[in-house]
């Protein structure tokens, strides 16, 4: 791998448990995908915003490879923040994925001098 580049997993988010009253028709299996900074649904399918907006936080740590005592590490699941759907998520990295800086950032690398 060249310097200006550098690895991040691709995700895979899907509802793994409903244990509540899920008001949005999220269903056990509904899914999205990260990769690199892009996000994807399977084709005919929706998320609901408010289980979406609990996982954007972690989506960037889970991207990246961490200590492996850092609680990112070993920590796969995420609440939709209503507490009457109880909707459990479950983030999934895949396969890394190699990024060029230039192609994610609109400023130039420069190597350290």
């Amino acid at each position: 791998m060249r310097e200006d580049q550098f690895e991040l997993y691709d995700l895979t988010v899907m509802v793994e448990q409903i244990n509540g009253n899920c008001t949005c028709t999220m269903t056990i299996g509904d899914k999205f995908y990260l990769k690199g900074g892009k996000l994807s649904m399977p084709e005919k399918s929706d998320f609901c915003l408010y289980a979406l907006q609990s996982t954007i936080p972690l989506l960037p740590t889970k991207q990246r490879k961490n200590h492996p005592a850092d609680w990112m590490e070993t920590d796969a699941r995420v609440v939709c923040p209503d507490p009457a759907c109880q909707l459990v998520m479950r983030i999934d990295r895949d396969a890394l994925r190699v990024l060029d800086h230039d192609d994610v950032s609109p400023v130039k690398w420069e190597k350290n001098k």
